[in-house]
This record gives structure tokens, sequence and C-alpha cells, in this order.
């Protein structure tokens, strides 16, 4: 097998597969060096398909699985098919209900799947009336991929016009902000629920709430995701039905309709506002950090799942998932999300077999091994994943785990799952 991609994720994929029976070689490309302790990696980039094409031939790779959204959006899995190899992932045409927001609003818009009222705008002078005919809060997105930081939740209408100007004239997401959604700022509470997708067949994970803001209490500049835990007390089952029932299922059977089968893993970013679940955004692969938590809780053989998918018999699985609750805390570097120092030595990490043993697992983000020492090397640099009886049980190994790792400038948020905790007590 090969695992595209080199971060938190695509750790927890390899963890995952790697206790499969019938995986007997496991490579990552790139990878990093915590996944290098289960998995052989390779110095191929997640964009570089052709080089990823030709690895899949040479090894006589039996199944890929794509982790981050720029392949994907790319194009890898049509590229793949083409040659004759098994790939697990959305074709490019589908993977754009992530690449591109404004198709994304239109599929909803056309087939009645509740999300925010929205624009999208071309013009800066448009967007610009726009927003001061409308005035905050209000939601901007640049309408390509941006590696998680293209969106602004703006409170004021200063704040609004700032994030305009560094879409669409600074240019800070270069061509992913050329176009603008401007959208209805949606109140209640986040909600991350993931399905594998066969067409029309959807099979949900168990849900999620992850926490973007960088500091506790949900204050400070969005990240791609400071910590995650599931299950979700707080949000009753009837929610998590209606969002299966209202989102996944049509959005799902409206991609058939418009000749653009998904197939792979559906990420629904939702709100649970006072009017029902309603669509933040859709991602086209598993979320980061919502997989260091789900894959723990799943019992089912991933590689089963897997091949369920690629195959088109999904709808003879059945996924059985752990009782236990699972909280996964990011430990970033100083300065995250802005810019960060790398090489910074990282104290206290324990082995493979350890981890397995306390059911604490460290998932590398952006880690580097030199002469025997583990370093810093990207702005989220480990998940910090526990599984326990409870949330309040896994919250408390999560945190006592991370008691005893150090690296300068550390931070980390200390309220990770404190709303499921509430409703648990």
């Amino acid at each position: 097998m090969l695992v595209v991609g080199q971060g938190g994720r695509e750790h927890a994929l390899v963890w995952k597969l790697s206790q499969s029976p019938r995986v007997s070689r496991l490579y990552c490309a790139p990878g990093n060096a915590g996944i290098a302790e289960l998995a052989t990696c390779v110095p191929i980039g997640d964009t570089d398909i052709e080089g990823l094409v030709r690895f899949a031939k040479e090894e006589g790779i039996d199944l890929t699985v794509v982790g981050p959204e720029a392949p994907l959006v790319a194009g890898v899995v049509d590229c793949f098919e083409e040659e004759g190899l098994r790939i697990f992932g959305p074709r490019r045409e589908a993977a754009m209900l992530e690449g591109s927001k404004s198709f994304a609003k239109a599929v909803m818009e056309k087939y009645g799947i509740p999300t925010a009222r929205y624009q999208a705008f071309e013009d800066y002078e448009a967007a610009l009336r726009y927003l001061r005919e409308h005035g905050a809060p209000v939601v901007l997105k640049a309408d390509g991929l941006a590696a998680g930081k293209g969106v602004t939740v703006a409170k004021t209408l200063e704040e609004a016009e700032a994030a305009l100007e560094r879409m669409m004239r600074e240019k800070v997401f270069g061509e992913a902000g050329s176009c603008v959604v401007i959208e209805e700022f949606l109140q209640g509470q986040e909600l991350s629920l993931m399905a594998f997708v066969d067409g029309e067949t959807v099979l949900p994970m168990v849900p999620v709430q992850d926490h973007k803001p960088v500091f506790d209490g949900d204050r400070g500049p969005n990240t791609g995701g400071m910590g995650t835990y599931s299950p979700t007390p707080q949000l009753p089952q009837s929610v998590i039905e209606e969002s299966i029932r209202r989102i996944l299922q049509p959005v799902a059977k409206a991609m058939v309709a418009e000749g653009k089968p998904y197939r792979g893993v559906l990420y629904g970013g939702l709100m649970v506002t006072a009017e029902g679940p309603k669509v933040i955004e859709f991602n086209a692969r598993f979320g980061d950090p919502e997989t260091q938590v789900v894959l723990p809780r799943l019992e089912t053989d991933l590689l089963e799942v897997l091949e369920a998918v690629v195959d088109g018999r999904l709808a003879e699985v059945n996924l059985t998932w752990r009782k236990e609750a699972a909280v996964c805390v990011i430990l970033a570097s100083e300065g995250y999300p802005g810019t960060y120092p790398k090489g910074r030595i990282i104290q206290g990490l324990f082995s493979p077999e350890e981890q397995q043993q306390r059911e604490v697992y460290l998932f590398h983000s952006g880690t580097n091994r030199e002469n025997g020492q583990w370093l810093t090397n990207g702005g989220r640099v480990l998940g910090v994943t526990a599984l326990g009886q409870d949330l309040a049980a896994a919250r408390d190994k999560a945190y006592q785990a991370i008691e005893g790792i150090q690296f300068e400038g550390m931070h980390y948020r200390r309220d990770i799952g404190m709303r499921g905790l509430k409703e648990e007590n």
C-alpha cells in the first residue's frame, strides 16, 4: 500500500492500515519522521503525480490512499485510473466540492442542501460594495485551496474589508483568492461529520468536534485545527441523523445527478444552528485532525472499507466502533498559525509500543529526526490522542501525556473537549 501525504492525518492512516493483517508492505510519500517508524517513506511530493504513478507501477502497489486535498483537486485519481492503478479518493471533478467553494455552493443551492446565504465575486469593487451593504459579522472565503487558512470570520466591517484586500488585491492565497465567496455568519456549534461514499451509498463515521481558533475560548486567528474529540455528547443523535439525511445523502445523490459521482471520504463541516444543521464547507478527504480521533475508535479493518469504496460495494460493509471516547490535542510551534521557527528539539516522546500500551498515540504532523533527536518541522508539530472510557478520562490521559513532552515555544489549547464534557457531566 501507498499513503500519499506527510501530516498527522497520514500518520493516523498509516498507523491504522499497519494493523490490517492483509497489509504486507506500507509506503508513504513523502511521509515524515514519525510515519517512518511504521512505513517506508519515499521522497516523492504529494502533488508529483507522475512520480507517484511511476512509483506505484515499479513497486506493484495494490492500493494507494490519498490524504491531502491538493493532489485530489489536481487529478491524481484520474491519472492513476488511466494507468490501471487502484486508488482511493474522488476524481478531480468530484473533488471540486472542496477545490471550489463557489462550485460547492452552487450544487447546494440547486439541490436544496441547507447552507449559509452567499454571493461569489471575481470583482473586488463589487465585493466591497456588497460588504458595505450587508455589514458584519460576515464570513469571507477564498474560492480555491488555501491550506485551511483561506477563511476569515470578520466580526467588524473593518476586519472584513482588510480580509478582502488581502485575498483579492494582495493575493496572499494566490489564484485561490481571485474569486471570493462572502456568506452570512452562522451561529451555533460546529460539527465535523465524515462519511465513506461510493456513488449514492453513504456510510457515516462517528461525529467529531474540531477547535479551529488558536487560543482557548475560541479566540485568535483560525488554524488548520487545534484539537478534536469524539463522540459529541452535547449534540443529540437526532441532529447527527438529520445531518446525514438532509446533507450527506442528498449531496452524494446530487453529484451522481451532475454526472460527477463521488467516491472516497466526504467531509461535511457543519454548523448546528437554531434552524438545524447547515453546511459551512465540504472537504474531499479525511479531515485533519478529525482522523486522529476517528480511526482510533474504528474497529473495522480500514483496508476492507477502502477496498469496498474502490470496488463499488460499500453497501455490503458494516462499520463497528469502539465505545471509548477519543481526544486529540495539537501541540503547535511558537508563532503558529503565522510564521514559526523550525528545528527545535522535542523531548519526552515515547515509543509506538508504549503508545499502544497506554492507549495514548502521538501522531506526527511536523517533525524531523536528526542524529537521534526529534526536531520540530512545522506549525502543527504533534497530535496527542488518548482513548478513555468517557471524554473526561480521555481528556485527562491526553493532557497528562502532554506534561511529559516539551519543546521551546510549544503551545496548545487547554480546553479541547470542554463543550462535550459539560454535557457528559
